[in-house]
């Protein structure tokens, strides 16, 4: 037992009482001698101990029995032969002799701050326990790959208990009957009936049960998507103009456009993707596509004025087939490397600047460390696209394309994951006609000869946040040579760099970015160096996607039968066709500042707006192919605007809508006329007519069972 010395008791009464008790109990150890215990009765004790008061004299078998104003210096007296409980037990007996701290008379007007804890698995850890340990021994748990049991006299009906009955697959065992509310229809959770076609209910067709024993699943997906446009775009009127006196050599310029895809996609995998990847998987994607364009010029949708100005078109293609292998496992959390063969998508990084295809390639992946590493290896065998989209056609194409990279979740920055990426560009030699019937390979600009093209590419990317912070980025360095650029009209040296950077906030419900995009440019296209930036098939989500003019539309370079861009891109290449023509690495290059906003204005409803400053680096590469000494790098300025919406909050209908608009500035003016201002006193023709906008409006829909 134990008395707590109180606040009136002085240093020196203390000593003295210990001093007195210890020499008590020293000399009264047997049952029935007595203990000498001062009282203490004034808080100012004198010297002389006789001062204090009455001595009270007792027996030792009555110590416990002291009153509470009895002074024993904390010390713990013990009756003779009387073990302690387990919560009186002290271990540390010099733990009683520490001074105990004086309660301040007032609370502090500025508590000291606790200091802060670290964040954990960074606690601070003494030499002999860090990282790694000497002279330890790795306890390996025992892993076991859980197969299916198999019990063929339960399934005959032996061994059963009363009133029981097999059931040799867990899948269709169910939930017991339950209902959240009266009326069934409101809601009713733990449905365990199969159905065949029902969207949202589990069904065979759409991998919910197995099909085959208990762990071979089908899922089939039938998906309409439905695109219209109608765009504004810098026309060639050609030599048979549909508007007499064209000037400049550009007429009408208005374009409606509508597309439909309708698919069917098959799955056929073995094994449970909840906890481990796939033993196997089949899968077949196969599309019909209808679409027609109506323009204002001819010489646009065929070469042959005679057939119009409009166009329609239908054909189907297997755009997906191929087979997945899970090779095995490299690690107790399944970390695994897979094989994949056939027509398969690929996209080389997060935004899709450099490699965002579906082509025929063998790829191998998986991940290692926890999944703080993923891998790909790939190598595709490319096919042609169809002109009037961009499905695969079965016809092959001298152009091989290989792509390795690693990704890397970081361990100091928790949300952020970087990549590494290498891709090799073979293009060879070979001649192209499109469906309309103009070439395609090699460009009919400059000299026209076929030539073959290496490219390799070198990125580093990342995506994630830093705290706060949301951070998109991208840089590409890439080299090579081209056997015979059109433009240089010789061999030359591939050298270009790209940089992409996209910074974001989000607060509540709403998201402030600022974009910033830059492809360099070749300031000396005559030289034996192409110092222009260009991709080999990019599809990036960048600066407002399909509702950005720029990015979403391709066209035409003034005088020229080659592309100023491509659809869907945002490099300047002059290049014929993104799908069906060569990397063109003389180009002016361009830099693109934006700032975008997002909001969740609903939880079915997103909307996006978007605002880019586009410009080109050079204009030497623009003044040799047109022939002019006058070219300003301010491009133009691209607005954009467009919303999501969703109907049922699920995936299975999606609306989209929006439009962009691309206002004219001095460097786009440059290139669609030739004439600028006249001089004073001189008459000559006048300028050609430049539109004072171009716009893009879009609307999709997708309906997905």
């Amino acid at each position: 037992m134990r008395w707590s010395t109180p606040s009136f008791a002085s240093a020196t009464l203390r000593w003295r009482v210990a001093l007195c008790l210890g020499l008590s109990i020293a000399f009264g150890d047997l049952p029935g001698q007595t203990v000498e215990i001062w009282r203490a009765q004034s808080q100012n004790a004198p010297e002389n101990p006789s001062q204090f008061g009455t001595i009270a004299v007792i027996d030792s078998k009555d110590v416990l029995s002291l009153e509470s104003d009895v002074v024993v210096a904390n010390t713990t007296l013990l009756a003779q032969n009387e073990p302690l409980s387990p919560s009186e037990f002290n271990p540390d007996p010099g733990a009683s002799q520490r001074e105990q701290p004086e309660t301040p008379e007032a609370p502090e007007l500025f508590p000291p701050i606790l200091p802060q804890l670290p964040e954990y698995g960074q606690e601070a850890l003494p030499r002999s326990l860090q990282l790694p340990r000497k002279g330890t021994r790795e306890v390996v748990p025992r892993r076991k790959k859980l197969e299916y049991e198999t019990y063929p006299q339960a399934e005959e009906g032996e061994g059963l208990l009363p009133s029981s009955q097999p059931a040799p697959n867990r899948w269709f065992i169910g939930f017991g009957r339950w209902k959240r509310y009266a009326d069934p229809s409101t809601e009713t959770p733990y449905q365990s009936d199969l159905h065949l076609w029902h969207p949202y209910l589990q069904s065979k067709l759409k991998g919910d049960a197995p099909i085959i024993d208990q762990d071979i699943f089908l899922n089939i997906t039938a998906e309409d998507f439905f695109q219209f446009e109608a765009r504004k775009l810098p026309t060639p009127s050609g030599v048979s103009t549909a508007r007499p006196n064209s000037s400049e050599f550009f007429g009408l310029s208005d374009q409606e456009f509508w597309s439909n895809d309708f698919s069917i996609g098959i799955d056929l995998f073995k094994g449970e993707t909840a906890f481990k990847p796939i033993d196997w998987a089949l899968r077949l994607l196969g599309v019909y596509n209808h679409n027609y364009i109506d323009v204002e010029e001819r010489n646009v949708v065929n070469p042959n004025p005679q057939n119009g100005t409009t166009r329609e078109k239908e054909f189907w293609s297997l755009q997906e087939a191929f087979a997945e292998i899970h090779l095995r496992d490299l690690s107790n959390n399944y970390d695994f490397i897979s094989l994949r063969v056939g027509m398969q998508p690929f996209v080389s990084d997060f935004r899709g600047f450099i490699f965002n295809d579906t082509n025929l390639g063998i790829r191998i992946f998986g991940n290692y460390d926890n999944n703080r590493w993923q891998y790909n290896l790939a190598a595709f065998d490319m096919r042609e696209k169809d002109t009037y989209s961009d499905l695969n056609e079965f016809d092959p194409r001298k152009q091989q394309v290989y792509v390795a990279n690693v990704f890397r979740q970081d361990l100091i920055w928790k949300g952020y994951t970087g990549e590494l990426t290498f891709v090799g560009d073979f293009d060879n030699n070979s001649r192209h006609y499109d469906k309309n019937g103009f070439i395609t390979r090699p460009a009919p600009i400059g000299t026209v000869v076929d030539h073959y093209l290496q490219a390799y590419y070198l990125g580093w990317t990342g995506d994630g946040h830093i705290g706060w912070l949301n951070i998109d980025h991208a840089f590409y360095q890439v080299l090579g040579e081209d056997g015979l650029n059109g433009i240089a009209g010789r061999r030359v040296d591939i050298n270009a760099q790209m940089a992409a950077l996209e910074l974001s906030v989000d607060k509540d419900w709403m998201r402030h970015k600022l974009s910033i995009f830059y492809a360099s440019g070749d300031s000396d296209p005559a030289d034996s160096h192409a110092t222009g930036f260009d991709t080999v098939f990019d599809r990036p989500f960048f600066i407002g996607g399909p509702f950005s003019f720029f990015s979403h539309q391709g066209f035409n370079l003034a005088g020229t039968a080659v592309n100023f861009k491509q659809r869907d891109s945002l490099v300047i290449d002059f290049r014929t066709s993104k799908s069906e023509g060569q990397a063109n690495f003389v180009n002016p290059g361009a830099v693109i500042f934006g700032y975008g906003f997002d909001a969740d204005i609903l939880p079915k409803l997103k909307s996006f707006i978007n605002v880019n400053y586009i410009r080109t680096v050079t204009t030497e590469t623009t003044e040799l192919v047109l022939f002019t000494n006058k070219a300003s790098n301010d491009f133009a300025l691209d607005c954009s605007a467009g919303f999501e919406w969703r109907p049922l909050l699920t995936d299975n209908i999606i609306l989209t809508a929006g439009a962009g608009f691309l206002v004219p500035r001095w460097g786009y003016k440059d290139i669609y006329r030739a004439n600028t201002v006249p001089v004073f006193g001189f008459p000559g023709p006048p300028p050609g007519h430049v539109d004072p906008f171009l716009y893009s409006a879009i609307v999709t829909l997708t309906l997905t069972y």
